[in-house]
């Protein structure tokens, strides 16, 4: 089959240049068109089913309303596990399914189920919503409003009614939360006082208002030759109209609600607060659709931006639109990754430039690189597989591959032609270039195959990991595959047309014939010294080894977004004045240090918020000027500087991308989390406390908090039948006329255009005070006695929770801890001995430790167990076409020698091994096992086609004439990674950098055993006469 399509390449090569070009082109376009981001979608399915339940406290969330969702919804199909949070008037669970499910399926499964469920909840409960559906990272864009004349009221009205239609108009945009301002309703605030003058209850009052306002549809009337529509409307645009309506009417005298009553335009309650720096504003929150390209969303957000702002201007309000970008690091990372390609695309034409000293040769193997990599873009795009730091990483890991296919084909062709003119009868030109492609193209076939086959464990990965890696496999197949196939036709083709017409040179460059004699004799002292050396060979191994286990671990590398994300935690039951008061602080202190752009700040909630959290936690994003990876550093070093500033806050500082991911992981916006699973929730919280205090006292723990914390300040009132039956009263009225009293009742709304007002009844401001004005709130009795609420029932002041949360139905505390200097692995090691003996649970009661360090390790035993596997597939393969076990073991033996270098590198490097470590040891063994198998089968190929005799100067023969392919693989394929390891740190080559570095170490170690020491043992163990493989035919010579 080579043999056809090498044939097919050489007679028709115009028909092989035009589809090159047609690849080319096609593979450009592709380019433009591609999908870009920085990770692939690293989440699971997934669906979050919200609830809205006003005035209910955490634990009746709990009960009336989550668990009875959660019984509904744990029967799923594909359902892999299910976090809720129950807290003060909201309901938040999260369903994730397994990875192979259908997104759209789940979201069909899940909001059939939440339909029937919707009945089942208590009144006053808010039917279930399912929220919009994102990408993993969800946020695209963070906008701030604010304004020097304009009120609160009026700025959320803006980004309500005006700014939030128009981005949500923007294609790719699921969804525009507002953070902040003051939700404007209108308030008929009760005096109770004056209730009790007129012998009426706030219930009455209830009744009265729901009549006051509305807009009824009244249908029409038919006459013989015209139908007139007929619109009824009933509504009430003023507080002073509804003022004005009659609640009630005794002997011909009115009383109305302005009577009892002040009726004006106010504010909701709060559920959370924004400001900019550090002043009040509103934040909007843009989430992107799933499988939408954030480049372009981003681009059509600012298109959007640009045509409102102007209008907004004159109205006096001030649009920053840099709150949070993520295309930002998307397009710093991305140009990173794209200027690391080039500069080692450039670094590679330069060597095989100067080892081949012939520019047409080095064009032909130029020509290698960007056609391989535009094919292999072609298919990813084609597939929807975006290009993002992870794909775009894989074909640079891939570039020393995709030149060794024509560097090897190149260099023999080159070789044989040259040999070929020295000859008294030269042979065709076509044919020297046919038997000189296919003397190595099958060995490259194989050891193609090879190298995809120990890649295999790459794509195996679960969890975070497979999604984060598998595209970064799928790339760097799809390149070698390309490469491949490119080797098999445009070389020739071009080898055919650019190297034959004209006069070679009879002998080999200089610097080529003295590295060679050079290598010859150097060999031959490797020979007799051979004990030595495979003595302080073994040794290296042996360390290596052994080394292995004794390396720190981390799962994600820390990002360089540029941004950073600050959690500010005050005392349970602070309110959200003060959060905002200390938050100011805050954001001045944020402010002033050195390469901070802008600081913003949002505390509690905004209604239907994904990331639902208490009034006391504050979120501020810290958006720093475009600096260097050290700057960042330093940035980072100054921000927690800045908070240490702040004796009492419970702070940590992370960075969006890495929170995501802790997220998906635990379900915690941090590296390491402690779920403390029981019943009793007063046992968990206190062993919750215990744990946290210990981790607190470990070296590396950055901020340690409880998720969370209990002692929030409650009002318990709790009715007494026997007095509510004695006064005539039912509970039901009681309880309704409390919530009315406190929460107030939405009772009708009023509409302005496109916008929505509520009518809401709620007691005056100055009788609901203190936890006084509760108990003296009066109701009337049938008989029209005014009775205290104090009198019905027992008041007292209790601890509650802001937030209970479950883990598959579970009661569930967290312990959450950022760390500091120090890897996971080790910080985890020592918590999980330290916890395990000085932590006493009661039965029932467990400790999970979860986070970073447990999908590292899944990870880490995924890439040994499918490695081990893989290994031993690759060695079944060998022996089938070897039928050597000596073979088999001469190729396999350069995996130790790469290893040795790769643990060498990371050493040096700070010692820990990161998962993009973990993925370039597997790199490195596919590309150590293909540059055995290309040498032992020079030697086959030597022995069975060239006619040499196994000896000696056969085996310094083949190593000498592969010396400069295996020189200029392991050049190029370092020089392609240089730019990577240089720039590890920067954005984007965070991940792909730790790869580059381990592959760069194994490739000098496993090159130079490969040229020392393997043609050695070969010599001494090798059997190429019987036991290689089967001598081949002259046309398809190699394995």
């Amino acid at each position: 089959m080579l043999n056809a399509i090498i044939r097919f390449s050489l007679r028709f090569r115009g028909v092989i240049y035009a589809l090159a070009v047609v690849a080319a082109g096609y593979g450009v376009y592709s380019l433009t068109r591609a999908k870009l981001d920085v990770f692939p979608e690293f989440a699971p399915p997934m669906s979050i089913v919200q609830t809205e339940a006003p005035g209910l406290t955490s634990e009746q969330v709990e009960t009336l309303v989550t668990q009875r969702l959660e019984n509904g919804l744990g029967g799923l199909v594909g359902l892999q596990s299910m976090r809720s949070r129950s807290m003060q008037g909201l309901s938040a669970i999260t369903l994730v399914f397994n990875e192979h499910t259908n997104v759209m399926q789940v979201r069909q499964l899940v909001s059939e189920r939440v339909n029937e469920l919707a009945a089942t909840l208590p009144s006053g409960v808010h039917p279930p919503r399912l929220l919009p559906l994102t990408t993993t990272t969800s946020v695209v864009r963070t906008i701030g409003l604010t304004s020097n004349t304009r009120s609160l009221q009026a700025l959320y009205d803006i980004a309500q009614w005006t700014l939030r239609p128009q981005l949500m108009s923007v294609p790719g945009v699921a969804d525009a939360i507002v953070f902040g301002g003051q939700t404007r309703q209108m308030q008929i605030q009760v005096d109770p006082t004056k209730l009790i003058r007129y012998g009426l209850s706030i219930q009455d009052v209830v009744a009265a208002a729901k009549a006051s306002t509305g807009v009824k549809g009244a249908g029409f009337i038919e006459g013989d030759n015209q139908r007139i529509a007929v619109n009824a409307d009933g509504q009430i645009a003023e507080p002073q109209t509804l003022a004005n309506v009659v609640l009630h009417w005794s002997h011909g005298a009115a009383v109305r609600i302005g009577d009892v009553a002040t009726v004006a335009w106010g504010a909701a309650p709060a559920v959370g607060a924004a400001s900019i720096m550090a002043h009040p504003g509103v934040m909007v929150v843009l989430e992107s659709q799933y499988g939408t390209n954030t480049l372009e969303v981003t681009k059509g957000i600012e298109t959007s931006l640009a045509s409102i702002k102007p209008i907004l201007a004159k109205q006096g309000v001030e649009v920053n639109a840099e709150v949070f970008r993520p295309a930002s690091f998307i397009d710093a990372a991305l140009s990173h990754l794209r200027t690391a390609l080039l500069v080692g695309a450039a670094l590679v034409i330069s060597v095989l430039f100067l080892f081949l000293l012939n520019v047409r040769t080095a064009v032909i193997s130029a020509v290698a690189i960007p056609l391989s990599l535009l094919v292999a873009i072609i298919v990813l795009t084609a597939f929807g597989v975006s290009l993002n730091t992870m794909t775009l990483g894989g074909l640079a890991i891939a570039l020393g591959e995709v030149v060794d296919d024509a560097i090897i084909d190149v260099e023999n062709i080159y070789r044989r032609l040259r040999q070929n003119q020295t000859l008294p009868t030269p042979q065709p030109a076509y044919r020297v270039v046919l038997r000189a492609s296919l003397e190595v193209r099958s060995a490259v076939v194989f050891a193609t195959f090879i190298v995809m086959l120990i890649f295999l464990p790459v794509l195996t990965l679960s969890g975070v990991a497979g999604k984060l890696f598998a595209p970064l496999g799928i790339a760097y197949i799809l390149a070698v595959l390309a490469s491949l196939g490119v080797a098999l036709t445009v070389t020739p083709a071009l080898a055919l047309a650019l190297l034959v017409g004209g006069p070679l040179p009879q002998h080999e460059p200089r610097l080529i014939a003295r590295l060679k004699a050079r290598y010859a004799a150097l060999l031959l002292t490797v020979e007799q010294h051979v004990k030595s050396v495979m003595i302080a060979v073994g040794l290296m191994c042996v360390v290596a080894l052994g080394s292995l286990p004794l390396l720190s671990g981390n799962f994600i590398p820390e990002l360089r977004e540029g941004h950073y994300i600050v959690h500010m935690g005050l005392a349970p039951g602070t309110s959200l004045a003060e959060s905002m008061r200390v938050g100011a602080r805050v954001s001045q202190v944020l402010m002033k240090v050195p390469g901070v752009r802008l600081v913003a700040q949002r505390a509690g909630r905004a209604h239907g918020v994904v990331d639902p959290t208490g009034v006391q936690l504050s979120e501020f994003e810290v958006d720093l000027e475009p600096m260097s990876a050290t700057g960042q550093s330093w940035a980072l070093y100054r921000i927690q500087q800045a908070l240490a500033r702040f004796p009492g806050l419970t702070t940590s500082v992370n960075t969006f991308l890495v929170e995501r991911i802790d997220e998906t992981i635990s379900g915690a916006t941090a590296p390491v989390a402690v779920n403390v699973f029981g019943d009793n929730l007063d046992v968990i919280d206190r062993k919750a406390q215990e744990i946290a205090q210990l981790l607190g006292s470990i070296r590396g723990a950055a901020s340690v908090r409880v998720e969370s914390p209990p002692d929030i300040p409650e009002l318990e009132v709790r009715l007494k039948p026997e007095s509510l039956s004695r006064w005539g009263f039912r509970p039901l009225d009681v309880l309704d006329t409390i919530q009315a009293a406190n929460e107030g009742t939405t009772v009708s709304q009023i509409y302005r255009g496109s916008r929505t007002y509520d009518v809401v009844v709620v007691l005056a401001p100055s009788a609901r005070a203190t936890p006084d004005d509760i108990g003296a709130l009066k109701l009337r009795n049938p008989d029209g006695l005014a009775v205290s609420l104090r009198d019905l029932a027992s008041i007292r002041q209790v601890s509650g929770r802001y937030q209970i949360t479950h883990d598959n139905g579970r009661r569930m505390q967290t312990v959450s801890v950022n760390l500091g200097n120090r890897a996971v692995s080790d910080f985890v090691k020592e918590a999980q001995a330290r916890v395990s003996r000085e932590i006493k649970l009661p039965s029932g009661t467990y400790a999970v430790f979860t986070g970073e360090n447990e999908a590292r390790t899944q990870s880490q035993h995924d890439l040994v167990v499918y490695g081990a596997i893989s290994l031993l597939g690759i060695a079944m393969l060998l022996f089938l076409a070897m039928k050597s076990r000596r073979g088999v073991v001469l190729v396999m033996i350069n995996l130790p020698f790469a290893l040795v270098g790769g643990v060498l590198s990371v050493a040096l490097t700070g010692g820990t091994l990161s998962l993009g470590g973990m993925v370039g040891f597997v790199t490195l063994f596919g590309i150590s096992l293909r540059n055995s198998i290309m040498l032992i089968s020079h030697y086959e190929h030597l022995v069975h086609v060239d006619g040499h005799t196994w000896g000696p100067e056969t085996a310094v023969q083949g190593a000498s004439e592969r010396l400069i392919p295996i020189l200029m693989t392991a050049l190029v394929t370092a020089l392609a990674l240089v730019p990577l390891a240089l720039t590890s740190g920067a954005a984007g080559n965070e991940i792909e950098g730790p790869m580059a570095i381990v592959i760069l170490g194994g490739l000098v170690t496993s090159t130079a055993l490969n040229l020392l020491v393997l043609p050695t043992l070969a010599l001494r163990y090798g059997r190429f006469e019987r036991d290689l493989l089967a001598k081949p035919s002259e046309n398809s010579p190699g394995i």
